[in-house]
């Protein structure tokens, strides 16, 4: 079989038959492999023959999520050289993949040194067509509302970052959730996305086999932290008729998996630092592990697809070579019980912390400066529901914001990059 593009429909040099001939992303230690549409898994043990578990492969690609560069606090401070393990585990697969997918949170602060980092590092990744393609996370589109991101990843005619590919006879498709927040929600695509996806896959047969990648889960892996998607259940509804359907999120920052009918879900493991299993902890959030077994909690997977059988196979190993840590492994039973309790404030003050406001409601009088200040590991900002005073600026860890409003009333607000975090100021 040819690896010619038949059908370049982004104009990126990336068509239906040279997209599937390789296929890896990160994840844990699982192998998934899909025969008739029917997925099933098991773990990959220490020495494992991956090259054997590659035998019959069509095609394999990388997907890279949350390496979060730009961060450097306690949880991994050198959150560059595990982004460089990686690709190095990407150069010593037994099958060099097509293209690498990274799934969001390319940064930690959108900064322009931070995107220039994570863009010459990865495209360092052996591949066959050298192309790497990318969905933001809600780290990289801080401040300006996704401009610097589109204009540096976003495929060339993809106005508002969401596209589609063919490759070798498998429909990609990249979505973007983090744009556009409600409060107290989740994940968001919108009206605008979810008619141009309706448009995107209505001529396909329903034998192509679809790959979806987005940062925050489509499902609802734990809608408490935010984990979850508020539409993307009419999303996945467009893709009912398929016969093979998977999707790829990162955010959780851990392997989590689900099969409902013909849809597999998986969520990849970061490349940074690990998080907390659901309901483990107060909150998401940077962990720090024991010394030692950082590399245990990160990873990359590597994701193949068989021709005829409609086989994909995902392989998730750790950096460190040993079993992947999983959601429900040690962070359930030790590390993640190490979060801090909230911290004491002071008056008029709102502390930032465990990814809530603390108090949730502050009653104050007219003209008192009210100072928000972030004692979390991960940056948030301060947004009115209804745009009764201007945003704060992105504020990362040890900042603070303040300001003083002078007509009685409630003031309702949320955290732009975490919407599930909503407050109100009560002015007298």
């Amino acid at each position: 079989m040819s690896n010619r593009i038949d059908h370049d429909h982004n104009d990126d040099g990336v068509d239906r038959r040279g997209f599937l001939k390789c296929m890896a992303w990160t994840g844990t230690g699982l192998l998934w492999m899909m025969q008739g549409g029917v997925p099933a898994s098991r773990l990959i043990r220490p020495g494992e023959d991956l090259a054997a578990a590659a035998a019959g492969a069509d095609f394999a690609f990388v997907q890279i999520s949350d390496s979060h560069v730009g961060f450097d606090k306690a949880a991994n401070p050198h959150v560059v050289a595990t982004l460089q393990e990686a690709v190095h585990r990407i150069g010593a697969l037994p099958r060099q993949p097509a293209f690498v997918i990274h799934t969001g949170d390319i940064s930690h602060l959108s900064a322009p040194d931070e995107f220039d980092t994570v863009e010459q590092i990865v495209r360092s990744a052996r591949s066959t067509t050298g192309r790497v393609f990318y969905v933001p996370g809600e780290h990289d589109v801080l401040g300006d509302g996704g401009v610097s991101y589109l204009k540096r990843f976003a495929p060339r005619g993809s106005r508002n970052g969401w596209y589609s590919f063919d490759y070798n006879g498998v429909h990609f498709i990249g979505l973007v959730n983090v744009l556009d927040l409600k409060p107290g929600g989740l994940g968001n695509l919108g009206r605008e996305q979810l008619e141009w996806l309706e448009r995107d896959v209505k001529s396909l047969a329903s034998s192509t086999p679809i790959v979806v990648f987005a940062h925050v889960p489509l499902w609802s892996a734990y809608p408490d932290w935010g984990w979850g998607t508020d539409d993307g259940a009419l999303a996945l509804s467009y893709l009912k008729r398929f016969g093979s359907v998977t999707v790829l999120n990162g955010h959780i920052h851990q392997v989590m998996q689900k099969v409902e009918g013909n849809v597999t879900f998986h969520t990849a493991l970061s490349t940074a630092f690990p998080q907390p299993a659901p309901g483990t902890a107060r909150s998401p959030g940077p962990i720090a592990v024991p010394p030692g077994t950082l590399r245990d909690y990160l990873g990359i997977a590597d994701v193949r697809y068989v021709r005829g059988a409609h086989g994909l196979a995902v392989v998730d190993a750790s950096l460190s070579g040993a079993p992947p840590v999983t959601a429900h492994g040690v962070l359930a039973s030790g590390a993640a019980g190490a979060r801090r309790e909230a911290v004491r404030t002071a008056p008029n003050e709102v502390a930032i912390d465990n990814f809530s406001f603390t108090p949730g409601t502050l009653s104050v009088s007219r003209g008192t400066r009210i100072t928000w200040v972030n004692r979390d590991d991960v940056p948030h900002q301060v947004v009115s529901v209804d745009k009764r005073f201007a945003p704060s600026p992105v504020i990362d860890t040890g900042q603070r914001f303040s300001l003083a409003l002078t007509k009685p009333g409630r003031y309702g607000y949320f955290c732009a990059i975490h919407p599930r975090m909503v407050g109100t100021v009560v002015v007298t």
